[in-house]
């Protein structure tokens, strides 16, 4: 049985400046205003969804990973339109991965990632 779609809903305390991070940092359509909740385009039918939420603590163990073939280009619009970079981009052997790490406003983690593996998405598993 397949999904249609894909959505992951992370906590905010400021839906404006998610919005702004979201929108201007990232550079994600906005495909959704829900009022208390947006929801983002990441690829076809994947989406992140951010939603405010009276008590936000970090979502520590949780990472949403946006899969690209160039980590170099994202991370420097990133940093072009004022995001920072918290750390990478760097190559994990033990991943076999080239990624980065940065935070939203309200602390979630990003990574922005290369498989070394361009057939990953195939591999059996």
């Amino acid at each position: 049985m397949n999904a249609d779609a894909q959505i992951t809903f992370l906590p905010s305390s400021d839906l404006e400046r998610s919005r702004v991070f979201y929108e201007r940092i990232l550079g994600l359509e906005l495909v959704t205003d829900q009022g208390t909740c947006h929801i983002y385009r990441v690829t076809g039918e994947a989406f992140v969804g951010v939603c405010v939420r009276e008590a936000v603590s970090r979502t520590d163990g949780v990472i949403v990973t946006l899969v690209t073939s160039d980590v170099d280009g994202w991370c420097g619009q990133i940093i072009a339109a004022g995001g920072s970079i918290e750390s990478g981009p760097d190559h994990s052997e033990r991943y076999g991965i080239y990624h980065a790490f940065l935070r939203d406003p309200d602390g979630n983690l990003l990574e922005v990632q290369r498989f070394d593996d361009p057939d990953w998405s195939s591999m059996p598993s």
